[in-house]
């Protein structure tokens, strides 16, 4: 499938391509209001539109370019979404409902090339990078699914940018792909309901300090010194520590007073989880005189990683001696372990409780 994808076009660009149909402009934000606001996915559904304007449309554009493959329910209520792209690529999507509020986990990659060690979807490699609009049809599929093509969401949607792929190092098209969801005419899911989690790319680090309306920003440590953060993720080489933790001071600059840097720490049994590597990150941290919070994520086991999880109890241990130093951390609880759509678990597979795709 070639052409244009309408869920990437901002409504100045949608504008334009109306002019040289010469359509009337207002077409444009009905279109728009119908890819984004209403969550039709195709021209045919916009029956508001003249007959030949969605022909001549679908001659050069298209609503939809991800196929839905297969669907994942877990236990408890999260869905995960496989995907293919026009070309074959696999995209993993998501879905999270919680009492107060949706959370839809995005892909900002096919794939990731980064190597983490404790990461499923470093098996992939980097397939390549997902447009705009693949990213933000992501949002409109899972919305679609949860609650019916149209349907009003009946509690809040947060994004998060925690998928498969490192979102910094296909920036461009994630900015724009979240000054889209923003528009009010449409999805009007704003910068402020949006995380995006970095392994570590500091200059996109310092960019977006930049950025008036951007999003929440989370950085994945997983290891308190540079030795082992080499071992585990290889960004490090290029990042090393004391460089990533001064952009992340420089990017507390852009803070509102309240607000503090959240930073990821996976937790990996003997391997980054001691009481000494406990002290080692508050130390850092505090050295470096970051107003910061502490996601403790114990480990989500899959095949083939070398890795286990860190007990409860040692997680805890963990987590007070962060705060007996004046480091905030808190526990992360899994979600959808036994569909793999867990933190680190997607790499485009299937699992026996596949259902049929509608």
């Amino acid at each position: 499938m070639t052409g244009l994808h309408v869920p990437g076009l901002t409504l100045s660009e949608l504008t334009e391509l109306i002019a040289s149909l010469s359509e009337p402009s207002y077409r444009a934000r009905q279109i728009f209001a119908g890819v984004h606001q209403r969550r039709l996915r195709s021209f045919a559904e916009m029956t508001e539109l003249p007959t030949d304007l969605r022909t001549k449309l679908s001659d050069q554009a298209a609503v939809s370019k991800l196929a839905l493959e297969s669907k994942y329910v877990s236990s408890d209520g999260t869905r995960r979404y496989l995907f293919k792209t026009h070309d074959n690529f696999p995209v993993e999507t998501v879905f999270i409902p919680e009492v107060r509020r949706d959370t839809i986990c995005f892909s900002s990659q096919s794939g990731c090339p980064l190597q983490c060690t404790f990461c499923l979807t470093a098996q992939l490699g980097l397939l390549r990078n997902l447009t705009s609009g693949e990213i933000v049809e992501q949002i409109i599929a899972a919305l679609n699914d949860a609650y019916g093509v149209g349907s009003r969401t009946p509690r809040g949607t947060n994004l998060v940018g925690m998928g498969a792929g490192e979102p910094f190092l296909n920036f461009d098209a994630l900015m724009k792909a979240i000054w889209i969801m923003a528009e009010s005419e449409g999805l009007h899911i704003v910068p402020n309901r949006v995380t995006v989690s970095t392994a570590g790319v500091v200059p996109r680090i310092r960019e977006l300090a930049t950025i008036a309306e951007r999003p929440h920003l989370a950085i994945s440590l997983a290891a308190p010194t540079d030795d082992l953060r080499n071992e585990l993720m290889p960004i490090n080489r290029k990042w090393p520590l004391d460089e990533l933790l001064s952009a992340c001071k420089d990017f507390e600059k852009s803070l509102r007073p309240t607000e503090k840097l959240t930073f990821e720490y996976v937790m990996l049994s003997s391997v980054n989880d001691t009481d000494e590597q406990a002290r080692q990150l508050a130390n850092l941290l505090n050295h470096h005189q970051l107003r910061a919070k502490v996601n403790l994520i114990p480990h989500n086991a899959a095949e083939p990683l070398p890795y286990h999880a860190s007990g409860p109890e040692r997680v805890q241990a963990f987590r007070e001696i962060l705060e007996s130093k004046g480091v905030d951390a808190f526990v992360r609880r899994p979600r959808g372990l036994d569909i793999l759509a867990a933190c680190g678990q997607l790499a485009a597979r299937h699992t026996c409780t596949i259902q049929p795709a509608a």
